[in-house]
């Protein structure tokens, strides 16, 4: 079976990034795919540079890919001049989402008394041309074989392709609690736990960067999971 390394929710945490890197490189496994799930920006204090090592692997021709996360979404949308104020761009910067730290890696001081639609437009002027069509063209998900990779998850009972992106974004109700097997196992981040967690039927690897634990990283064979530690791989057994 191919082997495949996934990565979950980095939040703005390029250190942590790095770290797992490393671990990916120094894996036997190296060189094989590496899928990344989402909820690349913020809370943590780089977003900016989190984008940017993603966007260099990628042009240099690392074989990375890239999924959205909800996260992800706001900034798109907070960028894009076309994109209606229906409450969440505020929302995006109130303090549990993050949208103020991701905005100041980039310059800008998210200052809830300005008018939205300035800071939007300063956010367009600092925010690179790169980084804009990086989160544009960001997928929804990737299908192995053994595997299916969403960022929160998969409706149940919904062949693939029938798949929406809100339920790919956002899912938690329906999906966490639901334990057939879905044909493939899904692997999804979103729903930050304490650590990995393998479920049978789902393998989830958001770790809580967001909020300060260590960033997830796990080689996949099948529907078998190890994770990545600096002591070596851990096999993450089914709960």
């Amino acid at each position: 079976m191919d082997p495949i390394f996934a990565v979950g929710d980095i939040h703005g945490h390029l250190s942590e990034l790095d770290r797992v890197l490393r671990l990916i490189d120094t894996d036997p496994e190296a060189g094989a795919p590496v899928v990344f799930l989402g909820d690349y920006i913020d809370r943590g204090p780089d977003s900016r540079g989190v984008l940017d090592r993603l966007i260099e692997g990628q042009r240099d021709g690392a074989p990375w890919i890239t999924l959205a996360g909800n996260h992800d979404r706001f900034l798109r949308d907070f960028l894009d001049p076309d994109a209606p104020d229906d409450g969440r761009m505020r929302n995006w910067l109130s303090t549990n989402l993050g949208g103020v730290q991701t905005l100041a890696s980039y310059g800008v001081t998210a200052d809830r008394r300005m008018p939205l639609g300035a800071l939007r437009e300063e956010a367009r002027t600092q925010v690179p041309d790169a980084h804009v069509e990086f989160l544009r063209t960001l997928r929804l998900m990737h299908v192995t074989g053994p595997q299916v990779f969403a960022h929160a998850g998969i409706r149940p009972g919904r062949s693939l392709d029938q798949q929406v992106e809100r339920d790919l974004l956002w899912i938690r109700e329906g999906f966490l609690e639901d334990r057939r097997d879905h044909g493939r196992l899904v692997v999804h981040g979103h729903t930050a736990v304490e650590g990995p967690a393998h479920f049978g039927n789902r393998l989830n690897l958001d770790g809580g960067t967001g909020f300060g634990r260590p960033l997830c990283a796990a080689l996949i064979l099948g529907r078998d999971a190890h994770l990545l530690t600096e002591a070596g791989r851990l096999r993450l057994g089914p709960l």
